[in-house]
């Protein structure tokens, strides 16, 4: 479900879920778990990768469909505990986005400190407004610090997934890369960073991404029920369920 490769002191978590890895309460468990400790197992940077052409699907709806609001808000903590685990890391995360990244996928590639995605007819993008789900505040905002402020509203209103060439432009991602490259260029972009003076470096990343590390402070008090009101309401109820059905005629 989750995979350690050790490169030296960069350690790359690999989301190992067949078939698309998506997101289920397990997986954002472990991977929580594993960022978190990871400092504290020598790795001075981590790469956060997927398989070849595929990311992370994002979350596992038809899994998380069957959960009842308790369950569901457990999970949903645990989501954004990751996502300020990402954000709060006191190493630099690079995001190996090996394939499409849709949702939550994207969330994960947004919280981290540099993105490189492989080239080609992948896509990304917060498309959750598709689904009938609104887009917290919390992660709007790490978007916003990427692609600027209207950018990231016209992404997240239409619910848009670009391909990796218009991600690239836009500045969703930093640098595109042939699939079988992706993990490579991460250590290799990493190492370059370890090269510097390492004290100059940390304060200055650590000064820099001051803005993002702050609204991820406390991620008990993130809005985690008002995204499980939007989970549960109606109308994305009905979308998700449409989903689910359209996953599942796909075999």
């Amino acid at each position: 479900m989750l995979d350690l490769i050790q490169h030296d002191d960069i350690h790359e978590l690999r989301l190992a879920r067949p078939p698309v890895n998506a997101l289920d309460p397990q997986l954002v468990k472990l991977l929580r778990e594993a960022v978190e400790a990871s400092p504290g197992h020598g790795a001075r940077a981590l790469v956060l990768s997927g398989s070849p052409g595929m990311f992370s699907a994002g979350l596992d709806v038809p899994a998380l469909m069957q959960l009842d609001r308790a369950a569901f808000r457990v999970f949903w903590g645990d989501f954004f505990g990751l996502c300020a685990a990402l954000a709060r890391a006191p190493i630099p995360v690079v995001a190996a986005i090996t394939g499409h990244a849709p949702a939550g996928g994207a969330v994960l590639a947004i919280m981290c400190d540099y993105r490189i995605m492989a080239r080609g007819a992948f896509k990304i993008g917060l498309n959750e407004v598709q689904v009938g789900l609104s887009v917290p505040e919390c992660i709007q905002m790490a978007l916003r610090r990427l692609v600027g402020t209207y950018r990231a509203e016209r992404l997240m209103v239409e619910g848009a997934m670009l391909d990796a060439e218009q991600a690239h432009v836009v500045g969703l991602v930093d640098e595109l890369v042939d699939t079988d490259l992706v993990v490579a260029r991460a250590v290799i972009w990493l190492g370059e960073l370890l090269g510097l003076p390492p004290q100059a470096m940390s304060a200055t990343r650590r000064m820099a991404r001051a803005d993002l590390a702050e609204v991820f402070a406390d991620p008990a008090r993130l809005p985690v029920d008002e995204f499980l009101d939007g989970w549960f309401a109606p109308e994305a109820q009905r979308s998700l369920a449409a989903l689910v059905a359209r996953l599942k005629s796909r075999g």
